[in-house]
């Protein structure tokens, strides 16, 4: 049978605190150099307070990521949102409940069978599907029965598998979109220098440049955690999948055992 999770603090919380510690620390404003150099050099007319003194970090990494960040962001969210639900979801208590076990192993006790099956087909949890399966296939016989509960349990591995495959489109999706800023912001920064037929604006080329590293940085970063929830949920889904087949499979034998068991009653008369 299943055991429950430990409560150690889950990777998606972990997550979640690094994200908010890093939004914190980047959004200090910062010194722009060149707008504090114009300002040196204006003329004498004009005041320091006719140009920006500083600017939000974030707010200047949102500015040039532009409608293709906004697309991250979204997906993001998305990610986060799958990771907490599927932590959520993916887990022993869930999947196998320890008190559906204790009612069956209580009413195979008393040999009511139509209550256990009763009880196992009104249970949303795999488990309870795994046995009402197989108590359909003992009219058949064992042999019929495990191996209902074997096609039974595949099929319940594929659906647990498309919770999370998500993740790997989303791990696979995060680079190309951030290969698409980068071919933006690189075409951006060379249709400048393209078109400057005299002086050219080292700000426009420096902000096609920007934008590119920022994307590209922005799509592997959603990429690589994407990656490896993935690999973290889809061992868990094997793990789960094994231990839930194994713990119907040795119910069904024991209540195939328990039903071609004579009464004591009937032993002693």
């Amino acid at each position: 049978m299943l055991q429950p999770t430990n409560n150690r603090m889950s990777p998606a919380w972990l997550l979640l605190v690094l994200l908010a510690i890093s939004i914190t620390t980047i959004s200090r404003p910062v010194v722009v150099h060149a707008q504090a150099n114009e300002a040196a050099n204006a003329p004498a007319g004009k005041t320091a307070s006719d140009h920006p003194q500083s600017q939000s970090a974030l707010m200047w990494v949102i500015n040039t990521s532009g409608w293709i960040g906004g697309v991250l962001l979204l997906i993001s969210i998305y990610f986060i949102a799958t990771i907490i639900q599927l932590f959520m979801e993916l887990r022993g208590p869930i999947v196998a409940p320890a008190d559906l076990m204790e009612q069956c192993e209580a009413l195979l006790a008393k040999r009511d069978f139509n209550a256990i099956y009763k009880l196992a087909k009104e249970s949303p949890s795999e488990l309870g599907q795994l046995i009402a399966t197989g108590m359909v296939g003992l009219s058949s016989g064992l042999g019929d029965a495990r191996e209902a509960i074997d096609r039974q349990g595949e099929v319940i591995t594929v659906e647990m598998e498309k919770r999370i495959s998500m993740l790997a489109v989303i791990g696979t999706l995060g680079p190309l979109i951030g290969l698409l800023g980068t071919l933006k912001g690189m075409i951006a920064s060379f249709s400048v220098i393209a078109r400057s037929d005299a002086q050219m604006k080292a700000s426009e080329v420096a902000g096609g440049i920007s934008e590119a590293l920022i994307l590209t940085f922005e799509g592997v970063g959603l990429s690589v955690p994407a990656i490896y929830f993935f690999a973290l949920f889809k061992n868990r889904v094997a793990s789960l999948s094994v231990q839930t087949l194994n713990a119907a499979d040795e119910f069904i034998r024991r209540l195939h055992a328990a039903a071609h068991k004579k009464p004591a009653s009937e032993s002693a008369s």
